[in-house]
């Protein structure tokens, strides 16, 4: 009897301990709206087995990829109200909380998606960061979305002209519907998980999307003609919600930050190597690629270039001011 009560003794002195390691793991429940053969995807595989490893199992990240959780607004919503830690989402998403964002989705400001990067890794990304956190947000990252691209069911879009009239799919930016209807096109908001339907059934003529997200999404099954118009570079940016992040220990806040580097660093390289594989997909599938004439484009960007003067009447003209000096250097 001894010898059990003894036992017993030990079992309950263990018991605290137990319950203690237990406690102090933390699971942290990440939403993405991208496809699972996405390179956002693939990031947030890399986020989960780094952060798991940086911690050893201290951290436990639960992914909910593929609008697992709901569409991309819905989830955004789920990070400000705290239900969720974090989100992989296009900037869009945020700039009705955050207009300071839509800086940098002004059309045609970036040739190439190394100025972009370079652009958002320095002051302005910072200016972003700041302007985030003060909606509740925590900025962890920026990856590439990719240069978004027009397609529709009505006609190749090879001119200024060919824009007129068409009902376009935009996402919910200021900055992006004002650049439709300056070139005299149609544009509605609406979120991606309801666009391929819409589409289907001829709600809308065309959409606009980066070629990645046109292939995964399969929106080649509904859209006809695609053109390299290049318009707007998307950022993806992955948000945490500011209480829960501050919440963490110092020591799991630089995990969370050092594996969402590493994450970051081996989408944007994924993405960079397969964005013309998609394009050749997409022709591959049967839709027609018309490229955009250089002169068409240069019209393009001179009908759409009273837009940033528009912005400054909504926002902080010193942002744009930031945006076009960093982008000059």
């Amino acid at each position: 009897m001894n010898k059990f009560l003894s036992t017993l003794a030990g079992i309950s002195l263990c018991m605290p301990l137990i319950a203690g390691a237990v406690s102090a793991q933390t699971t942290l429940r990440i939403a993405g709206n991208f496809p699972e053969e996405h390179t956002a995807t693939g990031a947030m595989k890399v986020f989960k087995d780094e952060v798991e490893a940086l911690t050893n199992g201290d951290i436990v990240v639960q992914n909910f990829p593929a609008m697992q959780l709901g569409g991309a607004q819905q989830n955004v919503d789920q990070v400000r109200s705290g239900a969720i830690f974090a989100v992989f989402t296009s900037i869009a998403y945020f700039t009705r909380s955050v207009p300071e964002l839509e800086a940098v989705s002004l059309p045609f400001i970036f040739d190439s998606r190394e100025k972009a990067f370079e652009v958002m890794d320095g002051p302005v990304g910072e200016t972003m960061d700041n302007a985030l956190r003060e909606a509740g947000f925590e900025n962890l990252g920026y990856m590439e979305l990719g240069f978004r691209h027009a397609t529709n069911n009505v006609r190749p879009l090879t001119s200024l002209e060919a824009f007129e009239g068409l009902k376009f799919r935009l996402q919910p930016n200021e900055v992006h519907l004002d650049t439709f209807r300056a070139i005299g096109s149609n544009p509605q908001s609406l979120d991606v998980s309801e666009l391929y339907s819409a589409l289907q059934q001829g709600v809308l003529d065309g959409q606009e999307n980066p070629y990645n997200i046109i292939y995964t999404r399969r929106f080649f099954e509904v859209q006809d003609y695609l053109s390299d118009t290049g318009h707007f570079f998307d950022f993806i940016n992955v948000v945490a919600n500011a209480d829960a992040f501050n919440n963490l220990s110092e020591e799991h806040q630089n995990a969370v930050r050092t594996a969402m580097r590493k994450a970051v660093e081996w989408q944007r390289a994924e993405a960079a190597r397969l964005d013309l594989e998609f394009r050749e997909k997409l022709i591959a599938e049967g839709m027609q690629f018309d490229p955009l004439p250089d002169e068409e484009r240069a019209r393009l960007r001179e009908a759409t270039s009273g837009i940033a003067a528009q912005l400054k009447e909504r926002i902080d003209p010193a942002v744009i001011d930031l945006v076009l000096s960093e982008i000059a250097k």
